[in-house]
């Protein structure tokens, strides 16, 4: 057989039955809608039949808070500790005393910051960082906005070493504990990240109250999961002849993990400490809700007083942490180890001490000289009013067009789309789903996906699941119909790769809450902003996967048809396409989730779907009802990703390259 035959699929026999059940399931599905009035309690679930989840969690939240009393607050006494040490560190200075014989030591000087940020990025990346680093947070305190990315940074700071800790711990206990990890620690990760933002903060207001310990708690709870994963999946790729030379030397358990293992899986290492500060930045930001303060904060009082300029300057500082440490994070990660340098403490450390060293110096001349200490208000600049005037110009000149357009997708094109999911028979998406776990994965996957479908409509959530789904789907639809086509035409042009990459680098870096701003600016709320919003987060996937996917393509394959007489297009759709296309599908599989996640968020700005339940759950410290939302929406992201991973790896077999 030639190697070109390999890139075509050979589909494999399958039972009549699994063939014709999913198109069973369809028209099944359209007998009940149709027949909806008839059969009014197999289309919209009937009420007597609705399950009391939701009241038996808020009355279980409520027993642990009136009976764990004593721990609840052991935890928020101990983990306030080094929160209000990093607070005074950075942001507040430290109060010694009571009184009017109190005395304040000053935090750090915010030049001093910035120096030894910037020799942070010249260490580890060279000029280019350094300057990224030192004028991204010398902006900080020209735009005024200092303290409160100060405070920002101090959560971050104590949340990442702990979520770091935690998941290095609980991903050893998965790789040495195989079963577990399958049964127990997967599972549970999958709940986690697909569990939205507001849902986190529900059980901790609930718990330990509106205060900077319960955000930094929901932070760490929500930024945890990466590493955990980047643990596993480190310590499974270490070779395995690594391993058993640890064993000849005579290593113990322990000397083999920590002192050969972990120093081997560090690159993996690393990638999860990325992915678990840029978590934690994000959640940060929303945790502001229930008492974080920062950058967060000054974004809600700005929305809500619709300050417009204020709103746009704290978005863009939030940006602004999340690239430089982004970036700094990722170049500590690229970096190689350096030879051993011979000498003292000194000598080893000595870009450390060198930062110390400025950070002290500085901090005590803010003592005689307060510019040092906090940038004279005479020395800010605002871009404030300028940001309002630009959005008023585009308000006053086109607004007709602008609002043309959001009727225009609102009336003939979400409206509808509303709708038709809103009047969908749960019992017949049931079976549809059912069906299509059935033919792509098996009865074990159809039970799944069936009882988490079930779930949405025995807690009487089916309206609003399927209001989530319709505009989940329609921003995931038109981030692949745009994303696509634009990861295909940066496969075959490095010039286009090369454009294109720094953009969806610094989309992927942005936090979610920040791609509200500047949209509620222009469309306000409602649906369409919800979903241009979400457009804009969600598309880098569709981009990045499939730009590899058809780059990973082997080049003895795209040889093969050469040879063979293939037109570029024949190349492209014979061969290229077929061999991407489960890359592809992850990345659709990504965009999904993204979209999921970042709807929820858009409760704030006036959708009504689950996000919305669990904005008011948290407004009413209702724990019950937004973790039963919360819940709901988890399962439909995992009912999505069970199913593409499936399909997936259904592909794959079939072209022969999984096992």
């Amino acid at each position: 057989m030639s190697e070109l035959a390999l890139a075509r699929p050979s589909f494999r026999a399958e039972p009549p039955v699994l063939r014709w059940l999913v198109a069973l399931a369809v028209a099944a599905a359209v007998i009940l809608y149709l027949a909806r009035g008839a059969l009014p309690g197999l289309s919209a679930y009937p009420d007597w039949a609705i399950i009391p989840f939701k009241d038996w969690l808020g009355a279980a939240m409520t027993w642990i808070k009136v009976n764990f009393t004593w721990a609840t607050r052991s935890i928020t006494a101990i983990v306030a500790v080094p929160l209000n040490f990093a607070f005074g560190l950075l942001a507040k200075g430290f109060k010694i005393g009571t009184g009017p014989e109190a005395w304040l030591l000053p935090k750090l000087s915010w030049a001093g910051v910035v120096c030894a940020m910037a020799l942070a990025g010249w260490v580890y990346g060279g000029m280019r960082l350094a300057l990224l680093c030192g004028l991204g947070f010398l902006a900080l305190a020209l735009f005024n906005l200092w303290e409160s990315a100060m405070l920002t940074l101090a959560l971050i700071i104590i949340c990442v070493p702990m979520c770091v800790a935690a998941g290095l711990l609980v991903g050893i206990w998965g790789y040495r504990q195989p079963a577990v990890n399958r049964f127990f620690i997967s599972p549970a990760l999958d709940l986690m990240q697909t569990m939205p933002t507001f849902a986190y903060l529900i059980p901790m207001l609930l718990l330990f109250g509106s205060s900077p310990v319960s955000a930094l708690l929901a932070t760490s709870l929500f930024a945890t999961p990466p590493m955990v994963r980047a643990t596993i999946l480190g310590l499974n790729k270490v070779p395995q002849e690594i391993i058993d030379f640890a064993d000849m030397t005579g290593c113990t358990r322990a000397q083999k993990l920590w002192r050969v293992q972990i120093p081997s899986a560090k690159p993996s290492l690393m990638i999860g400490i990325n992915q678990v500060i840029m978590l934690a930045l994000n959640m940060v930001i929303v945790a502001s809700m229930i008492g974080a303060g920062g950058l967060g904060y000054d974004v809600l009082l700005a929305l809500r007083a619709l300050k417009v300029g204020q709103a746009m300057e704290a978005g863009l500082a939030i940006v602004v942490i999340a690239i430089v440490l982004d970036r700094l994070s990722q170049a500590i990660a690229r970096k190689r180890p350096e030879p051993p340098v011979r000498g003292g403490f000194a000598a080893r450390h000595a870009n450390l001490l060198l930062a110390l060293a400025i950070l002290a110096v500085t901090t005590l001349a803010g003592l005689a000289v307060p510019a040092l200490d906090q940038l004279p208000k005479a020395a800010t600049l605002t871009t404030a009013p300028y940001w309002k005037a630009a959005v008023d110009w585009i308000t006053v000149n086109f607004f007709d067009a602008i609002e043309a357009g959001r009727v225009f997708v609102l009336l003939y094109f979400l409206n509808p789309l509303r709708a038709l999911f809103e009047g969908l028979p749960w019992l017949g998406v049931l079976l549809i789903i059912a069906a299509l776990g059935w033919r792509l994965g098996g009865i074990g996957l159809a039970a799944t996906v069936g009882v988490l479908t079930f779930f949405a409509a025995a807690t009487g959530l089916w309206v609003p699941a399927m209001q989530t789904l319709y505009l989940c789907g329609a921003s995931a639809l038109i981030a692949c119909l745009l994303g696509i086509p634009i990861g295909l035409w940066a496969s075959r042009s490095d010039r286009v790769a090369a454009a294109v990459k720094p953009v969806i680098d610094t989309l992927q870096t942005i936090p979610s809450f920040c791609f509200i701003i500047p949209v509620v600016m222009l469309f306000r709320v409602g649906d369409v902003t919800a979903m241009i919003a979400t457009v804009a987060f969600a598309i880098v996937p569709a981009i990045r996967y499939t730009n590899h996917g058809i780059r990973e393509v082997p080049v003895q394959l795209i040889e093969a048809g050469r040879v063979s007489g293939c037109t570029r297009w024949q190349l492209f759709h014979h061969v290229q396409l077929p061999l991407a296309l489960p890359e592809i599908m992850l990345g659709i599989n990504q965009t999904i989730l993204l979209a999921l996640s970042m709807i929820i968020i858009c409760a704030m700005i006036g959708t009504r779907d689950l996000g919305q339940e669990v904005f008011k759950a948290l407004s009413k410290a209702d724990s019950g009802r937004g973790l039963v939302a919360g819940l709901v929406i988890a399962f439909i992201g995992i009912i999505a990703d069970r199913l593409i991973t499936a399909w997936v790896t259904r592909m794959r077999a079939r072209q022969g390259a999984a096992a």
